[in-house]
């Protein structure tokens, strides 16, 4: 093959650190519009970003030249340094070290969106804990609870 032909879509969660500052709810679009602009200067494609005031929700194709790990990594340092530079709030903000990354079939791609776009009606029946451990479980992902919600 003369070219590599690439499309891997993947929903990514993180959450802010346990006991550091949360994204206050009127920055969130800002916030959210900030990290799809990475994404896509990085080379993915930006389906959703959404979320809730401890967490965010991606959804995006990964750019075929770096590894999921990187790309990731790329999101949440450059995200931080950002939020950090917009508000003094945001001095001391800081993501978790970890991060949840579930592949996407072309023919759940509407509904991993719909349920990125609806996280905040989500949340209030639901805590971040028990939707996280429903994505390990559905996706069958070994998991030690001591290292998978601490920071």
């Amino acid at each position: 093959m003369a070219s590599a032909l690439v499309k891997i879509n993947v929903h990514i969660i993180f959450h802010v650190k346990s006991n550091g500052i949360r994204m206050r709810e009127n920055d969130l679009k800002r916030i959210f519009s900030y990290i799809g602009g990475i994404i896509n200067r990085t080379g993915g494609v930006t389906m959703d970003v959404g979320g809730v005031t401890d967490h965010i929700h991606i959804v995006a194709s990964l750019p075929k030249t770096k590894t999921l790990s990187d790309f990731v990594k790329n999101i949440k340092s450059d995200s931080s340094r950002w939020l950090k530079s917009i508000d003094s709030y945001y001095d001391k903000f800081a993501w978790q070290e970890g991060y949840g990354a579930f592949s996407v079939s072309p023919t759940l791609l509407d509904k991993t969106i719909n349920y990125v776009k609806n996280q905040s009606q989500h949340h209030k029946t639901m805590s971040f804990r028990e939707e996280y451990e429903s994505f390990l479980k559905a996706y069958e992902i070994q998991y030690d609870e001591r290292y998978a919600f601490d920071d």
